[in-house]
């Protein structure tokens, strides 16, 4: 899948929360330009040497960043949500919210690359 299939998605999303998803969407995508995005899972998924993240298309009152492997992810990052053994979750609710978390997604993005990469970090 490419860009313009992610696009072509976005297209066609009809959610309330579709303007979050879409600047959380241009935050990730230019924390890093070896984040890449495609359709998984019915959904725009970013990844890096393996899934970084996913939306949830369903939230119609938060835009939920799913983070596949975001208890594995070396650091500590406030907003992430959950108690499994790998996935965790982030909740945002506004445009706001998002320029808010903007430095943390940035963080978590390249603790994520350091991780694949083979490098230690600490957030």
């Amino acid at each position: 899948m490419t860009h313009e299939e992610v696009e072509r998605w976005m297209g066609h999303y009809d959610n309330p929360m579709k303007d979050v998803v879409q600047r959380i969407r241009q935050i990730i995508l230019a924390s890093d330009d070896r984040i890449e995005e495609t359709i998984k899972w019915s959904t725009p998924t970013f990844t890096y040497k393996g899934n970084l993240a996913s939306f949830f298309p369903k939230s119609t009152h938060h835009a939920t960043l799913m983070f596949h492997e975001g208890a594995l992810i070396p650091g500590t990052f406030r907003h992430l949500e959950g108690s499994g053994k790998e996935g965790r979750a982030m909740k945002i609710v506004s445009i706001a919210e998002a320029e808010e978390r903007r430095d943390e997604i940035n963080a978590i993005v390249q603790a994520w690359i350091a991780w694949k990469d083979g490098a230690s970090t600490a957030s």
